[in-house]
């Protein structure tokens, strides 16, 4: 358990018998990209808020942020509703990040719908194809300073180059990369292109690193296995633009939450204790105004 306050900033809710949500992702016989016919094991059961407060009493979790997952959903702001009904009844999730297709050319009106929510920070949009360089993605991507929404962006160490051009042309606008960059493999080789690639990312001001999801597809890992990965994360983007997250309940399948936020803390135990305090809460709430 941290010995500082953790704030969540990646999980998912859900409501598999909700009239309006879809989840893709966890329909049967639509195998994960990553995780192939495991994560069809989340459909079994409902996740709702009051399920990841019990869940997470021993971690020290004061806030959590959502990151949207009714995938497929026939209209994305249906998930902001639902969300915000369970934060104005639990307190949970502080903060909401929504989804929008940013290509769409009446993208703007979903951005204001969403945003009739007190709760809403930010966008992620699983755009598909060579987005991060389209004209039309970055007519939707510009709005997100109007309505101050923070990015965040499914990328890999293979489209670095490209975020941190999207960053350079939006500077005022957040952009966080989930999951470490969703490292595939853990061969040297990988490795050392994961370490370029987050070190390409890094050099734009307004690209944050969350650090989650490390051992998403991984039955074996361990506090050493994901050490490097953590490490290299905080080292190049620094202490004051990485945070942390679980991915829960996601890497429920992989490890107990407890687990993730031990290993966590184990690796950043010779960090200052103002440095624990911006990693595991105070940059998270900065970001996120919670």
């Amino acid at each position: 358990m941290p010995q500082v306050d953790f704030v969540d900033t990646h999980i998912h809710l859900y409501d598999m018998k909700h009239p309006d949500l879809f989840y893709g992702h966890w329909q049967p016989g639509v195998p994960h990209p990553t995780l192939g016919d495991k994560i069809q094991r989340l459909a079994e059961r409902n996740y709702i808020a009051e399920d990841y407060i019990a869940e997470t009493r021993n971690s020290n979790v004061s806030k959590a942020v959502h990151v949207q997952a009714a995938i497929g959903s026939k209209d994305p702001v249906k998930e902001t509703e639902w969300l915000q009904e369970a934060a104005d009844r639990t307190g949970f999730p502080h903060g909401i990040v929504a989804y929008a297709d940013l290509r769409e050319p009446d993208v703007e009106s979903v951005l204001e719908r969403h945003c009739q929510y007190p709760n809403m920070r930010g966008i992620r949009d699983f755009s598909y194809g060579d987005y991060l360089v389209e004209p039309n993605f970055h007519r939707g991507f510009a709005l997100l300073e109007k309505y101050d929404l923070r990015a965040s962006m499914s990328a890999r160490w293979q489209d670095m180059e490209k975020l941190r051009g999207l960053a350079a042309k939006f500077p005022n606008i957040n952009i966080v990369v989930d999951h470490a960059g969703a490292p595939e493999e853990r061969s040297p080789e990988y490795f050392e292109n994961w370490k370029r690639g987050m070190a390409i990312a890094a050099e734009a001001d307004n690209i944050r690193c969350k650090i989650s999801g490390l051992g998403m597809g991984d039955n074996n890992w361990t506090v050493d296995s994901i050490r490097p990965y953590v490490l290299h994360c905080i080292e190049t983007f620094g202490v004051e633009r990485s945070f942390f997250a679980s991915n829960w309940p996601v890497d429920w399948l992989f490890s107990s939450y407890d687990a993730v936020v031990d290993a966590y803390t184990e690796i950043t135990s010779g960090f200052t204790h103002d440095e624990q305090v911006a990693l595991f809460s105070k940059n998270a709430e900065v970001l996120y105004k919670i």
